[in-house]
């Protein structure tokens, strides 16, 4: 992926839909929904499995990264993925924003990441808000968590099953509900 494109998506905040890096944006859409495509058509060896998310996120996958598919994600390129990573099987990785997953992060199945939000004025919702979201060393999200943008989970933290994440976690701890909510501490 060009490098000017992704300095800009790091950098901004908002991007409105009428600025022209959306048709840059849209053309790695397109190529990532085929390589989606190729990934979750048929069964791929666990290599296989990361050699077509590197291709995906353009970085190579350390050999102790899992992940079952179907796996989805939209943009791709905003992935970044420590070592010894476990994603089950369904999870939606929305990226634009950026994702990052620290080493030895566990993940349900149906687990959703967003890291792209729209404005709430109509005028403007077309637009995208870009947050990224950093899940820290340790973490375990429950089957059906679903991450919001611009959330930070702490170290060796547990999301509880189904639970919808809104806020900043901190380290050490158990967060489950809608909105999540502490319960304790580990």
């Amino acid at each position: 992926m060009n490098k000017e494109l992704l300095d800009k998506i790091q950098t901004s905040e908002f991007i409105s839909s009428e600025d022209p890096i959306f048709t840059q944006i849209n053309e790695i859409l397109e190529n990532t929904l085929k390589l989606t495509s190729e990934l979750n058509t048929g069964y791929k060896t666990p290599q296989e499995v990361r050699n077509i998310l590197s291709k995906i996120t353009g970085n190579k996958l350390d050999s102790s990264v899992q992940v079952l598919t179907p796996f989805n994600t939209d943009f791709g390129s905003n992935i970044r993925l420590g070592k010894n990573i476990f994603i089950n099987k369904s999870c939606m990785f929305v990226d634009l924003g950026g994702i990052e997953l620290e080493d030895n992060v566990l993940i349900g199945p149906d687990v959703k990441i967003l890291s792209v939000n729209h404005p709430l004025d109509s005028k403007n919702r077309r637009g995208v808000i870009l947050k990224s979201v950093k899940i820290k060393r340790n973490v375990w999200l429950g089957a059906g968590v679903t991450v919001c943008p611009g959330v930070t989970i702490g170290e060796n933290s547990v999301i509880g099953a189904g639970s919808v994440v809104t806020k900043d976690i901190p380290n050490n701890t158990v967060y489950a509900g809608v909105p999540a909510k502490f319960i304790k501490n580990i």
